[in-house]
């Protein structure tokens, strides 16, 4: 095996409002936003979690890229609202503390903390675009 020093840098998700995704991802789980580009009334925000430097979530309108057609934008779109275009996994060390301040701010909870039976306990949740976050209990 070659031995390389790499790490992830970012990840993205995509969203369709800037001022949602700046309360859920800021406000509400806390992240800091790190940047925040406009152009032609469409946002590419980046937040990430004021310990983890290095690493950040790039949230990005759906299907900004030119070669997208209509029809794929379409069904993007559908996909995220249903929550299966994207999903992000979050760690914690407390999972039912957490919980507990995300199901206070009104996030969509999918799916309450449990143990599952692959050996994690976690929860599940949307953010305002319909993507998946699964957050495990972490040491």
């Amino acid at each position: 095996m070659v031995d390389m020093d790499i790490s992830i840098h970012n990840a993205f998700l995509p969203h369709t409002d800037r001022d949602a995704a700046v309360a859920f991802y800021c406000d509400t789980l806390g992240f800091d936003l790190r940047n925040d580009v406009g152009y032609n009334g469409m946002h590419w925000l980046t937040v990430g979690h004021p310990d983890q430097p290095g690493t950040s979530l790039v949230l990005t309108p759906p299907a900004a890229d030119p070669g997208v057609t209509d029809e794929e934008r379409r069904t993007i779109r559908e996909m995220m609202a249903k929550g299966t275009y994207a999903i992000l996994t979050l760690a914690t060390p407390d999972l039912d503390a957490t919980f507990e301040k995300l199901q206070a701010s009104d996030a969509e909870v999918v799916q309450e903390p449990i143990d599952q039976p692959y050996g994690i306990r976690d929860c599940a949740i949307r953010d305002p675009f319909g993507n998946l976050i699964r957050i495990n209990q972490v040491s």
